[in-house]
């Protein structure tokens, strides 16, 4: 991939603009390591699992709510999950991982809530740093002309995220999986992005940090595809050669567009 042949950006946000590559499972577990939440990973593992399940099946959070609120309702349903408490409807097995659990939290509700906010401001004050280190390079890309689309599977209030971030200003379109009924890794999300460049796919690259999510269904489409890389949900073998390249930080993608 050369500069020359790029003429538009897609770029994801979770894990992309928001961390240096990492699976926000593991920013989480991050904070609650930080903030001395005592639990074994695998506890967690079921806990966060359950949390994004619980979140995708009520309707918990609304187009208002701002990055911190996103946190915090996380962050109660995976302690409540951890603690034993009654769970939300999901339609899946959740039950029985909590019943299997090999550790539990000993909580009662207004701890959680309280261990729930502490965390999510911590986890809040670290993402907001990355973010402003992050719109620096999109304020370069932007000088430089290229048209930025975001792209996304979100909760319905990336808009609200966004602007509280101040990075409302930088993208020609959001495509956010809430509001279009499509998600990733249905390379019909990105379509919707390239399309909303008004460019051949060809002429496009996604920067992204999930191989299964944002990496393979754009180099379908024809896109050129950068992985910002960091930690993992699972490490499993990824076939690299479909990137045009593979980088740790945002700013690096600056070498290639």
């Amino acid at each position: 991939m050369q500069k020359t042949t790029i003429k538009g950006v897609i770029f994801d946000y979770g894990g992309t603009l928001d961390t240096r590559g990492d699976h926000w499972s593991e920013v989480i577990w991050d904070g609650y390591q930080s903030c001395g939440v005592d639990i074994d990973k695998q506890s967690y593992r079921d806990a966060y699992v359950y949390g994004e399940r619980a979140l995708a099946a009520n309707p918990i959070v609304t187009p208002d709510f701002h990055f911190i609120d996103v946190l915090y309702a996380k962050l109660r349903l995976q302690l409540q999950f951890l603690a034993g408490l009654p769970l939300l409807p999901t339609g899946k097995d959740d039950a029985d991982r909590q019943a299997a659990l090999t550790t539990r939290l000993e909580m009662d509700g207004p701890e959680i809530d309280e261990t729930a906010m502490v965390v999510a401001s911590h986890i809040n004050d670290v993402t907001n740093q990355l973010l402003n280190e992050n719109r620096m390079v999109l304020d370069r890309l932007r000088q430089s002309g290229l048209p930025m689309v975001l792209v996304s599977n979100f909760y319905g209030n990336i808009k609200t995220v966004l602007r509280d971030a101040h990075l409302d200003g930088f993208f020609k379109e959001v495509i956010e999986s809430a509001v279009v009924g499509v998600r990733k890794p249905n390379p019909a999300i990105f379509a919707l992005g390239v399309c909303a460049l008004d460019l051949p796919a060809s002429q496009v690259v996604v920067v992204g940090d999930t191989y299964t999510k944002d990496i393979v269904p754009a180099t379908r489409l024809g896109c050129h595809a950068i992985w910002i890389k960091g930690r993992q949900w699972e490490d499993k073998p990824a076939d690299e050669s479909i990137c045009d390249a593979v980088v740790t930080r945002l700013d690096d993608i600056l070498k290639y567009v």
